[in-house]
C-alpha cells in the first residue's frame, strides 16, 4: 500500500473518531448522563471522550473533540443558564480548558509511555491529568478573570455596611 493511500485513511479514521467521539460529547450534554447539576454548579463526564480520542489518535484529535464539548458547553449556557452560566459565555474559559484537555492527555500519556512500561496506569495518570486540566483551567481562569469583579462587590457591600 503506498504512503498516500495510508495518510488518506488515516485522515479518514480520525476524522470519523472526531465525529463519534464529539457526537458523543454532545448526547451526554444533552442528557443527565453526562452532566450533574449541583445548587451552585455543574459536574460533567463529557471530558472523557476527549481523553479517550486524545490517547486514541493524538492532540489533533484530542484537541478538535474537546472544542466541541466546549462549544457545546456554550450553547447549553446561553439557551439554559443557571447561576455560573456568564462564566461559561466568555470562549476563554469554555473553550481553551476543554481544548487543553485533549492536548495534556495524549503528551502526558506519550511521555509516560517511555517511563512506564504498563499501558494501564499510563491511560489512567493520564486522564487523571486531562480531568485536573479542565477543573484547574476552568476554576482558575474563571478565578483570574472575574475575581475583580467579585473584590469589588464586597468591597462595596463592606463599606455600606460599615458606613
Amino acid at each position: 500500500m503506498d504512503n498516500t493511500l495510508k495518510n488518506y485513511r488515516s485522515k479518514t479514521r480520525k476524522l470519523v473518531i472526531i465525529g463519534m467521539l464529539g457526537g458523543i460529547s454532545i448526547f451526554l450534554g444533552l442528557t443527565p448522563l453526562g452532566i450533574i447539576h449541583l445548587p451552585v454548579m455543574n459536574l460533567t463526564i463529557m471530558h472523557i471522550p476527549v481523553i479517550i480520542g486524545a490517547i486514541l489518535e493524538g492532540p489533533l484529535v484530542g484537541g478538535s473533540i474537546g472544542l466541541i464539548f466546549g462549544l457545546f458547553s456554550m450553547y447549553q449556557n446561553i439557551t439554559a443558564p443557571g447561576l455560573t452560566s456568564f462564566i461559561f459565555w466568555n470562549p476563554i474559559i469554555a473553550l481553551i480548558p476543554r481544548i487543553l484537555i485533549g492536548v495534556i492527555s495524549y503528551y502526558s500519556f506519550k511521555l509516560l509511555k517511555h517511563k512506564i512500561k504498563n499501558t494501564g496506569i499510563c491511560v489512567g495518570i493520564s486522564a487523571i491529568l486531562g480531568t485536573l486540566t479542565n477543573t484547574v483551567g476552568v476554576l482558575g481562569l474563571t478565578y483570574i478573570l472575574y475575581l475583580d469583579r467579585y473584590g469589588h462587590t464586597h468591597e462595596d457591600s463592606d463599606q455600606a455596611f460599615f458606613s
